[in-house]
């Protein structure tokens, strides 16, 4: 039961700072903190014990925790929570910090620190957390005085929400079990993505929009709420429509102007296209792949946070704002396409090469299986609204190019691409969303670097299913040491017997050698009452367009 110091906001009460952290995290709708437990945490860790709003995940390695409190930030929009010891317990997080930090996650982590009579001494653990954590945190501070807690922590949480970033207090072991009378305070009313233009306040980038010959628009995943927009304009224009891997299951593969993806595992056909487009509408998209993009076009960005705006892009004009109330005004400024009918011929033979080869890609068979066949007998088994999340690696590649979305959505490390992503977004996003089905495709390598945490789905019971891409290789680093000409070293990697592993862990475990089994082993593994893991033998095939 709740301690009445949890909740407690008559005037001039008292409560533990610990208690009030958590009183403060439930009003703003904070759910679960993920961590690990260490000493200097302790009166945080006594306090959730007492209470039963904030739900506390113990993980097995810091680095998955932070991992899960960014997945739950970006698949929410909400604050991802994770909390460890100090010291070590602090820079074990820095890894999944490092993911939220770079893919604009909102992430709070509270952290211990020495007591408050050892703070700049030679006390075991101490080092200055602020400097620690520098890189990665938009506001990092050490609570100084008990009642300096709330004021802190929102300044914190609001920070992360707004800005969609990584913030940290630090709170000395001691201050946790401290009194204080600093009192919870309600969440603002945060009014997000409401920017209305009228159309004329657009005119100059419909001007720019009716000059193309060659338009293009490419779509990211802040467009998620603007993709029948989108869609639309990309008809009215004459534009071809490519996206980012996190935009990929915004719109059906059946969409007339859709191309697929860009890039590194995108249609192999798109660049050489887009390298002529003119004018490049950019909706919620950050991504521009070097070699990939046109050098000279004109190019507009619609966004919705202006430090976005040109990042690494050379745009000639930024709209800050909600794309789902921008687009429609330029569709209605548009004038009617006036582009050139042999620019429609292009994009829709390269969009219709790409479809044909990627069907004849997904089919063929091979033993060990073609990482293609067994991206399309996933394709083939997941339910239209799954969450899929993906490590970094290989798999990533290989699900971009060949996986053709129906609703789905992807998790995945998006600028930090640390491996063992996977697993941890699949945990997240399951405790998050347990009504849907939560599928994590991994590479041998990226699973391998978060195993113990197979115990955290058996501890909190989370029905996900683990595909795992056995091919014995570091294979996206192999690749390109092949395609470089070194030597190689290093990328074979030593595996264990993964459905062993995994029923050692209260799973279910199953293995596939041979592509006639793959759906119905998939379909056994997705239906299965307790967490599964698929253990796929892969064909260590160095992706097509690989470059050193």
């Amino acid at each position: 039961m709740l301690p009445d110091a949890f909740m407690n906001t008559a005037p001039n009460s008292t409560g533990t700072v610990a208690e009030r952290i958590l009183g403060q995290l439930h009003l703003w709708g904070v759910k679960r903190i993920y961590g690990v437990v260490g000493d200097a945490i302790f009166g945080l860790m006594d306090a959730i014990a007492k209470q039963n709003k904030i739900q506390f995940i113990a993980v097995k390695h810091e680095s998955t925790a932070a991992m899960m409190a960014s997945a739950e930030a970006k698949i929410t929009g909400g604050l991802g929570v994770c909390t460890a010891t100090m010291g070590p317990g602090l820079g074990n997080l820095l890894n999944g910090l490092g993911d939220a930090y770079k893919d604009k996650a909102p992430v709070l982590a509270i952290t211990g620190q020495a007591p408050t009579d050892k703070i700049g001494t030679d006390y075991k653990q101490y080092v200055n957390q602020q400097e620690l954590i520098k890189p990665f945190a938009r506001y990092s501070t050490l609570l100084a005085h008990p009642n300096a807690v709330i004021e802190v922590l929102t300044k914190a949480m609001h920070m992360s929400l707004v800005k969609g970033a990584v913030t940290h207090l630090s709170v000395p072991k001691d201050m946790f079990t401290m009194t204080t009378t600093a009192m919870p305070r309600s969440k603002p009313l945060l009014l997000k993505g409401t920017y209305y233009f009228e159309a004329e306040g657009l005119q100059q980038a419909i001007d720019i929009m009716n000059t193309a010959q060659r338009p293009m628009i490419l779509a990211g995943i802040g467009a998620r709420d603007a993709a029948q927009h989108v869609e639309a304009l990309a008809e009215k224009w004459g534009a071809g429509l490519l996206v980012s891997l996190g935009a990929k299951g915004f719109l059906p593969g059946t969409s007339s102007n859709l191309l697929g993806g860009i890039g590194q595992g995108g249609n192999p056909y798109a660049a050489q296209v887009f390298k002529q487009a003119d004018v490049v509408l950019l909706v919620g998209d950050t991504w521009w792949p070097d070699g990939y993009v046109p050098e000279n076009a004109r190019i507009i960005q619609i966004d919705y946070m202006q430090e976005n705006i040109g990042k690494g892009i050379p745009i000639e004009l930024g709209i800050v704002g909600d794309s789902a109330a921008i687009v429609p005004l330029l569709i209605e400024g548009l004038q009617q396409s006036g582009t050139d009918p042999a620019w429609g011929a292009q994009w829709r033979e390269a969009k219709e090469k790409w479809t044909q080869q990627n069907e004849q890609e997904g089919t063929q068979t091979s033993s060990p299986i073609h990482p293609a066949r067994i991206v399309r007998a996933i394709e083939n088994s997941v339910q239209p609204n799954a969450i899929l999340t993906l490590d970094t690696g290989d798999v990533t590649v290989w699900m971009n190019r060949n996986f053709r979305p129906k609703q789905q959505d992807f998790l995945f490390s998006g600028e930090w691409r640390t491996m063992g992503f996977g697993l941890p977004a699949a945990l997240a996003a399951k405790l998050c969303m347990p009504e849907r089905q939560i599928v994590a495709i991994v590479g041998d390598g990226g699973i391998e670097m978060v195993l113990a945490d197979l115990l955290t789905a058996a501890r909190y019971e989370l029905q996900i299913t683990v595909i795992v891409f056995n091919n014995g290789y570091l294979q996206m680093e192999r690749d390109k040491m092949i395609v470089s000409g070194f030597k190689q070293e290093g990328v074979d990697i030593t595996n264990p017997d993964f459905v062993k592993v995994a029923e050692a862990c209260g799973w279910n475990g199953y293995r596939v050698d041979s592509d006639a089994q793959l759906e119905q082993v998939l379909q056994q593994a997705l239906s299965s009452r307790r967490p599964a893991l698929v253990e796929v033998l892969t064909a260590p095939v160095v992706h097509p367009e690989t470059k050193g």
